[in-house]
């Protein structure tokens, strides 16, 4: 068995010193920033991807579609046919399958190549993040789970502040075929990286399929994540029309709007970064007051957008408390279905990507019938849900401690 190398030490003396994460986990932090590139990066250059393969907009649309139902069926179904695979044998695998499909998408000849290849990449997403958040709990000791598993997270919200708009500058000025050809760079480095900083994990070997089913149908593992379903529901409820929200209503510019979503994605990293602290301190309770606080801010914004400067303020806010919750709800399915997690902790993407879809296409019947206005508000009532759902299993956990049927984790 190989040792760990000695990046993975935590420095700083003793428990009581202040520790720095292991080296390792930079590589699926990589990992997970090409990732957020290849499922967003399409965003800013479907105009040029319509043009080139000679289809309208609206269908080159699709292909961000594509990619999150791509996810949500694609990671479960991967999780289940590589179960028996070591964990860092199916990160290398993950890794090469999301190169593979990006390079495809780089001589894609039409339209149909290039869906397959979307579809191909979102297969590697939601398992390489599951199988990635697994890991890294078993990288760093136990109280300090939730940090790295929002470490790795952070790749996709950096990915927003920064990928996105390189990679879309990059498609912009040597086509878009050059962006998912970066994004198969970044791809192989982070490849590079497992291979030579991830040590093979004793005690990896997979708990068995029926363990693994049992372990996601635990009724405390639904709850979490129909609760992170809601909450990423209610951020794509609004996110999605974030444009002709800050421009039908706070009155910016269009040129203005980029700029604040680069300072919400400011706000997104901030909040994953917190959230995992936080989780680490009190899980529970956290994610609580988290989702109190996304539904108070969700429903302020009706009263902040009409202000620019009340718009810009909530949205920065919005970024951290949306984020924030992510990483205790990967952690928390992590927890609950301890002895066989990885179905679960793969399925929590599955979950979160079918929020999206749901949220982007509930905001999308309210403006239809409703208007602009309301929408603040519909997401607020979504995140009020899942804080409901965040309640319950908060109160089920002490209920089992208490009749001592199991132990609340």
């Amino acid at each position: 068995m190989n040792p760990a190398p000695s990046s993975l030490s935590l420095p700083g003396g003793g428990p009581e010193a202040k520790e720095r994460f292991p080296l390792a986990l930079l590589s699926l932090t990589l990992g997970a920033f090409a990732i957020g590139m290849t499922e967003f990066v399409i965003m800013g250059l479907l105009p040029n991807v319509a043009r080139d393969l000679n289809v309208s907009i609206p269908r080159a649309g699709q292909l961000i579609t594509g990619y999150a139902l791509g996810v949500a069926v694609g990671a479960p179904l991967l999780t289940i046919l590589t179960h028996r695979l070591p964990q860092k044998k199916l990160l290398l695998l993950l890794m090469l399958i999301f190169i593979l499909g990006n390079l495809a998408g780089v001589f894609a000849p039409t339209y149909g190549v290039l869906m397959a290849s979307r579809l191909l990449t979102a297969l590697a997403h939601g398992t390489f993040l599951g199988s990635g958040s697994i890991i890294a709990t078993r990288l760093v000791r136990p109280e300090k789970r939730a940090g790295a598993v929002s470490l790795v997270l952070m790749g996709l919200t950096v990915a927003n502040i920064v990928g996105v708009p390189f990679g879309t500058f990059v498609g912009q000025q040597l086509g878009w075929r050059a962006s998912f050809g970066a994004i198969a760079a970044i791809g192989l480095l982070s490849l590079i990286g497992i291979a030579i900083l991830i040590p093979v994990l004793s005690g990896g070997k997979s708990a068995g399929l029926a363990h693994e089913v049992r372990g996601v149908l635990n009724p405390r593992v639904l709850l979490t994540l129909a609760a992170g379903a809601l909450g990423c529901g209610s951020l794509f409820t609004v996110f999605t029309y974030i444009t002709p929200l800050l421009t039908g209503v706070s009155g910016f510019a269009e040129s203005s709007v980029t700029w604040i979503l680069v300072l919400f994605g400011i706000g997104v990293t901030l909040g994953n970064v917190i959230g995992g602290r936080l989780a680490d301190w009190k899980l529970m309770p956290s994610l609580i007051v988290n989702f109190a606080v996304l539904t108070a801010v969700l429903a302020l914004l009706t009263i902040a957008l009409p202000g620019k400067v009340t718009a810009v303020a909530a949205v920065f806010v919005w970024g951290i408390a949306a984020f924030g919750i992510l990483p205790g709800i990967q952690v928390r399915v992590i927890n609950l279905a301890h002895e066989a997690p990885m179905l679960a902790a793969t399925s929590n993407h599955s979950a979160l990507n079918l929020g999206n879809a749901g949220g982007a296409f509930l905001g999308g019947w309210v403006i239809d019938h409703l208007g602009l206005g309301p929408l603040p508000l519909v997401g607020a009532a979504v995140t009020a849900i899942g804080l409901a759902l965040t309640i319950a299993g908060y109160v089920w956990d002490r209920g089992r401690r208490a009749d001592g049927t199991g132990s609340a984790v």
